[in-house]
C-alpha cells in the first residue's frame, strides 16, 4: 500500500516536497516491517526501502533547492526595488531642485519655517537658503546685528535690554523692516523664529502689505513629541552659522567619547573647526515648557496663514524630508 502511494505521489506530486514525503513514507514502512520481524513484509519492502530513501533524499534536496531559489528571487527583487526607489528619490530631488532654482520669484519669495524645537529647522533651513539663494533670518541674529551696528532701532533695543525690559514686538518688526531692505534679500528671505504669536503675524502682514507683498509659503515641520526629547538633548550648534549637529544622528567628525558621552573639547564645527555649543534650554525639562508655548501660541498662526501652509512629515529619512520640502516649495 505504501509503495503504491509513493508511486502515485511521485508521479502526480505538485512539488519536490511531496516527492520527498512519499519516499520517506515508503522507507518508514519498510523499516517498521523489519523491526517487527515480519519477514514476508520485510522482503516485500527491501527494494522499496532503498528506492524510498533515495527518492526521499533527492526530493528533500530538490525541495530545499527550490525554496532557496525562491528566497534568492525574493531578495533579488527587493534589492532591485530598493535601488529603483533610491534612484527615483535622487532623480526626483535633482529634478525639483532644478525647477526651483530656475524659477523667478516676483514678488519676492517670503517664507516662514515652522516646527517645534528639534523638528529640524536648523538642518533644513540652510539647505533651503542655499537652494533659493535667499537668507534665513533669525530674530536673535537680527537683533544682535542691529545693536552692534548701532542703528536707530538697534539703539532702542539696546536701551530696553540694558534696562532689563523685554524688546517689544514693534521693535522686532522695525528690525525686520530694516533687514529685509538689504541687498541679499532682493529675491526674498526666510523668517525663523518670527512670528511667534498671531499678533506678531498680523504686524508682519501690515509691514509686507505696505510694500505690496505677503507671506508666500510656510513650511511646517511635524515630529511627534516623543521623538523630540532625544533630538533636543543630543543637539549641538555652531553659533555663528547656525549649523546643527547631533551626537547620535549627525555627529561632528571631531567628536570623541569619554565615559560614553561626547567630550566637550572634541565637539567642533566640521567647516570652521570652531567649538560647538549646547543651548541652555536644550533639556528635557525646558522642552516641556517650550512645547506648551509652541502649541499654545505658535500653532494658531498656521490657521492664520492656512492657504500658503505646507506641512511636512519630518520624522523620516533625511532624504525623504528634503524631497517633501522641495515638493512644498
Amino acid at each position: 500500500m505504501a509503495f503504491r502511494s509513493f508511486r502515485t505521489l511521485a508521479s502526480h506530486g505538485r512539488n519536490h516536497g511531496q516527492v520527498a514525503a512519499a519516499g520517506l513514507m515508503v522507507a518508514a514502512a519498510a523499516t517498521a516491517a523489519s523491526a517487527q520481524r515480519e519477514e514476508k513484509h520485510a522482503q516485500c519492502f527491501a527494494a522499496p526501502l532503498g528506492v524510498g530513501l533515495a527518492a526521499g533524499a533527492a526530493g528533500m534536496y530538490m525541495y530545499a533547492t527550490q525554496e532557496a531559489d525562491k528566497a534568492n528571487a525574493v531578495a533579488a527583487a527587493q534589492l532591485a526595488q530598493a535601488k529603483e526607489d533610491l534612484a527615483s528619490e535622487t532623480e526626483k530631488s535633482q529634478c525639483l531642485q532644478k525647477i526651483i532654482k530656475e524659477a523667478t520669484f516676483k514678488p519676492r519669495k517670503i517664507m516662514i519655517l515652522f516646527g517645534p524645537p528639534g523638528a529640524g529647522k536648523g538642518t533644513q533651513g540652510p539647505k533651503i537658503e542655499e537652494l533659493l539663494n535667499i537668507p534665513q533670518l533669525s530674530t536673535g541674529d537680527m537683533l544682535r546685528a542691529a545693536v552692534g551696528a548701532k542703528t536707530a532701532i538697534g539703539l532702542k533695543a539696546s536701551a530696553l535690554m540694558k534696562a532689563g525690559k523685554l524688546v517689544g514686538d514693534d521693535v522686532v518688526v522695525g528690525i525686520i523692516k530694516d533687514r529685509i531692505q538689504e541687498a541679499d534679500c532682493k529675491n526674498g528671505f526666510i523668517l525663523d523664529g518670527f512670528p511667534r504669536t498671531k499678533e506678531q503675524a498680523e504686524m508682519l502682514d501690515q509691514l509686507l502689505k505696505s510694500k505690496g507683498e505677503q507671506v508666500s509659503r510656510i513650511v511646517a515641520l511635524e515630529v511627534p513629541d516623543s521623538i523630540l526629547d532625544e533630538r533636543i538633548c543630543g543637539r549641538w550648534i555652531h553659533k555663528s552659522s547656525g549649523r546643527s549637529y547631533h551626537v547620535k544622528f549627525h555627529p561632528p567628525k571631531s567628536m570623541k567619547l569619554a565615559d560614553g558621552k561626547p567630550s566637550k573639547e572634541s565637539m567642533l564645527d566640521d567647516v570652521t573647526g570652531e567649538p560647538l555649543m549646547q543651548r541652555p534650554d536644550d533639556t528635557s525639562e525646558a522642552l516641556v515648557k517650550r512645547l506648551g508655548e509652541y502649541y499654545g501660541k505658535t500653532v494658531p498662526i498656521l490657521d492664520h496663514y492656512a492657504p500658503v501652509v505646507k506641512k511636512v512629515d519630518a520624522n523620516q529619512k533625511a532624504s525623504k524630508v528634503w524631497n517633501a520640502i522641495l515638493g512644498a516649495l
